[in-house]
């Protein structure tokens, strides 16, 4: 043994343990291996991104998965990898040069502000993945990729060339979702919906033929009316019926548009008429294709106005030309109303801007053909979600599926493989460039990240190559990742993996919870309730944020989280030391703990603490199986905290204190259980547990917990009934100590009890179990019967019943009964006035009402806790009758 040190330093432990595992190779994966396999791949994070908790909580639970494998024989490989993150790297590159060097991508040019953005990402890049280290995870570092990796830039292309070539990918003009700040496209699942304040201008559009009529349309984006190209009314209204084919002047503009009859116009919805903006609204474009209207654009790539628009409104913002837009329109008496109203805007989910929607030539992807492959997938079983409820989401979005803007207008990226020659007007699309002759250029849109996320669980295994990697780890076993990105990833993941490797990419898909602060938000940097995980690590240490980030995460609930339930993780490894700590005080470590004594040799405690330690080992293997890490983690919990360290060390101090048989013996169980304790608690918290197997003398030095086999059950045999009766002798003990807490009796004193068995037989049990139960009780003297307590004859006695009989507490000689009478009455008295206060209080209406919801849950609590100590009170009373 390596004697521990009284103080459990969690710091010194991670810094010595995680680099000797790296520098062993001890994550790194053989895939010659005879081993039976067990894959992961990495949801990627952005190549800019720090650590936060949701990371925390996601990669501490595949790191379970991994470690758990690894010990159970499989031949385990986790790939780990960063995304390029197209959009987020290069604004944040831009800002870099902003700001150090005060110039922008525009300055720089293509080619050159790449080569910077490389520079950056060798720089600055990846710290993320650094800081994974920190928190123990046990990745192939050695296979570490990056999405824009040579041989993952050739996936890209050979994926875009074959979906061309099989006319899944087209280019085309369609209305799109366009990000003004960072001057791109975006797909849908890129757009966020938030409710705002918003209002409804109705403007008149005067009839072109000069009667004085008009016709009143409705929009929340005035700045677009520039665009409008026709007025729709429903053919089958008869207010307009006769209208259609006419024609109004465009307010502003002085420009005529049509009046087309289309179903578009809802003719209950306000005036039913409908302003249509076939480049700005994607129904107004519809109605523009069916009319063969003219599309015009009237806003530039940073949404200011364009030379499309009259000249006073060239150039500005489109905020300040909405409000220069109603302005004129007032002035012309072309204001009908204004309505304040509350929408759905969508906004870029990384500009956080509103995005607009306008016409633009982008590239397409095709996705009903592919997603029908992959709903087969999940609908027959093959893949299973968890929680099971995500199905349904999923199912919904892939039989609403749409298809794919797949370009982007920014420079950072895998560029789109397509090459123009305008000469002719020949589009050439393949893997190198055209060596035909003519004057060919390039694509200059780049490929939306999510195109090269979607083939990662295979591309980063080498694909389009052949690679012992993909015969061996391919598909993967399970993929652990948010629920936000179903859409973005998932689904698409599943997709590519039926397209291109014919077969599914993951048998299990777990979603993780959603991390809120303790009042019920979201954690974010705005609110400032985000903590920095380094900085938890360096308080509570890696081992306790990771076991308590798993202990408060039940399945399919969200996390409520604050800094301090990471105290819950430190007490819980601090307990496990200190229960080192005694044994290395007993002596050696026996030289037979890998086997055990036959039942018949062991006392009714040990096979106690046996039968629950089977019960944990195998249920914590079964929920960690089954995804339920929540389960396994309290299981963990209990059997260490309350079975292995409250109860059955201290019940074996007797034992210890016995002849040297007894003595062995109980050192050997107590070495066979704290040796199968740290290795089924290794997946959650791994720093602790290498530490202390070493410490322990159960490891040479070149050895590690990792490669430890994971326990299996003893293959005794327990008498279950036998395993309840001590049960029941510790919920005894228990009622004991809470008789002489309630009567305010320091733990120190020793007092006399009497326990009255509820029958014979158990009787002779606790009497067998008289030594043990008095020395957990540190009773002065311990009297067992079947007869009641004469408290006529002994004195006061509070009691309490438990499984196995009543537990007493004479009072006779210990305190001071009436004076201790008289205390709990003036207690009872003033409780019972100040539960009356509180809830004449709870019961106004205008309190509950207007008070702050934190003030009227407090007051609540506190009435909850007045009638439950009311309620330990009179209980004490009544014992003393």
């Amino acid at each position: 043994m390596n004697q521990l040190p009284k103080a459990y330093e969690p710091a010194d432990i991670e810094k010595k343990w995680y680099p000797l595992w790296e520098n062993r190779g001890y994550f790194h994966s053989d895939p010659n291996s005879g081993k039976p396999p067990y894959s992961i791949v990495i949801p990627p994070p952005n190549v800019t991104g720090i650590l936060t908790l949701g990371h925390v909580l996601n990669n501490t639970l595949q790191d379970i998965l991994i470690r758990y494998y690894r010990m159970r024989g499989y031949e385990v490989c986790w790939f780990p990898g960063t995304d390029h993150a197209g959009i987020a790297t290069e604004s944040k590159v831009d800002k870099y040069l902003r700001a150090e060097e005060k110039i922008c991508r525009d300055d720089l040019g293509r080619e050159e502000f790449i080569r910077r953005v490389w520079q950056w990402k060798e720089q600055y890049g990846g710290k993320i993945i650094r800081q994974l280290r920190t928190l123990g995870c046990s990745c192939d570092w050695q296979r570490e990729r990056f999405t824009m990796d040579e041989g993952l830039s050739d996936a890209v292309r050979k994926v875009f060339v074959e979906l061309y070539r099989k006319g899944y990918i087209y280019r085309g003009q369609r209305i799109i979702n366009y990000c003004p700040v960072a001057k791109t496209a975006l797909s849908d699942e890129e757009v966020i919906y938030k409710d705002v304040a918003g209002k409804f201008w109705h403007f008149r559009y005067p009839l072109a033929d000069g009667s004085g009529k008009y016709l009143v349309v409705a929009t929340t984006r005035p700045e677009t009316m520039f665009g409008d190209t026709a007025v729709a009314v429903n053919p089958s209204d008869e207010r307009y019926r006769e209208l259609i084919g006419k024609e109004v002047m465009l307010p502003l503009c002085n420009r005529p548009i049509p009046i087309v009859g289309d179903e578009h116009a809802d003719p209950a919805k306000g005036s039913g008429c409908v302003k249509i903006t076939p480049a700005h609204d994607p129904n107004d474009f519809q109605v523009g294709l069916r009319h063969h209207l003219k599309v015009i654009n009237v806003m530039n790539a940073d949404a200011s106005l364009n030379a499309s628009v009259p000249a006073e409104f060239v150039g500005l913002d489109r905020y300040a030309a909405r409000d220069l837009v109603v302005r004129r329109m007032e002035e012309l008496g072309l204001l009908e109303k204004v309505e304040d109203i509350r929408h759905a805007v969508g906004y870029s989910e990384r500009g956080d801007v509103p995005i607009e929607t306008i016409v633009s030539s982008q590239w397409f992807c095709r996705m009903k053909e592919l997603a029908a492959p992959a709903v087969e997938a999940v609908e027959s079983g093959r893949i299973k979600f968890h929680p099971e409820r995500w199905a349904k989401t999923y199912f919904h979005w892939m039989e609403n599926i749409q298809d794919w803007c797949i370009s982007r207008q920014i420079w950072w990226g895998h560029r789109i493989p397509a090459w123009y020659n305008d000469a002719n007007g020949e589009v050439y699309v393949g893997m190198e460039p055209p060596t035909a002759p003519g004057q060919w250029r390039q694509e200059t849109d780049v490929l939306d990240t999510w195109f090269s996320s979607w083939l990662w669980p295979f591309s980063i295994m080498g694909w389009p190559q052949k690679t012992v990697e993909l015969e061996k780890f391919y598909p993967t076993n399970a993929l652990v990742t948010g629920p936000d990105i179903i859409f973005f990833w998932v689904a698409r993941m599943i997709m590519a993996g039926c397209e291109f490797m014919k077969e599914i990419p993951f048998r299990d898909v777990y979603f993780t919870s959603i991390i809120r602060d303790d009042k019920g938000r979201k954690l974010s940097k705005s609110l400032g309730n985000s903590p920095d995980p380094l900085d938890v690590i360096a308080t509570y240490g890696a081992d306790a944020l990771r076991f308590s980030i798993i202990y408060i995460a039940p399945v399919g609930m969200d996390i409520q989280y604050s800094n301090d339930k990471c105290e819950l993780g430190r007490n819980f490894a601090n307990k496990l030391w200190n229960a080192c700590r005694f044994r290395q005080l007993q002596g050696p470590v026996s030289e037979n703990y890998l086997s055990l004594p036959p039942v018949t040799e062991l006392s009714s405690d040990e096979q106690w603490m046996l039968a629950k330690l089977d019960f944990a080992v195998e249920s914590s293997a079964k929920a960690i199986e089954q995804f339920r890490f929540h389960s396994a983690a309290h299981d963990i919990y209990e059997l260490v905290w309350s079975t292995f360290c409250d109860w059955f060390i201290e019940a074996e101090k007797q034992p210890l204190r016995g002849d040297a048989g007894e003595r062995a013996r109980a050192l050997r169980v107590l070495d066979y259980a704290l040796d199968r304790i740290l290795r089924i608690l290794h997946a959650f918290m791994p720093f602790i547990t290498e530490e202390l197997a070493h410490a322990m003398g159960f490891l040479e030095d070149d050895q590690s917990i990792m490669f430890a086999q994971y326990p299996e059950k003893s293959g005794l045999t327990f008498d279950e009934g036998a395993v309840k009766l001590v049960d029941g002798k510790f919920e005894l003990v228990r009622q004991g100590r809470a008789l002489k807490a309630n009567c305010s009796i320091p733990d120190g004193k020793k007092v006399s009890f009497y326990l009255k068995a509820h029958d014979a037989r158990t009787a002779e049990f606790l009497k067998a179990e008289q030594g043990s139960i008095a020395g957990l009780l540190n009773a002065e003297r311990l009297e067992i019967g079947t007869d009641e307590y004469d408290p006529a004859a002994k004195g006061a006695a509070p009691s309490l019943l438990g499984e196995l009989g009543t537990i007493y507490l004479p009072l006779a000689g210990v305190i001071d009964v009436e004076a201790e009478k008289a205390k709990l009455n003036a207690q009872r008295t003033d409780l019972a006035g100040k539960i009356a206060g509180a809830s004449a209080r709870l019961s106004n209406e205008k309190f509950v009402s207007k008070a702050p919801e934190a003030v009227v849950t407090e007051a609540r609590r506190q009435l909850e806790e007045m009638r439950s100590k009311l309620e330990r009170v009179e209980t004490l009373l009544r014992s003393f009758v």
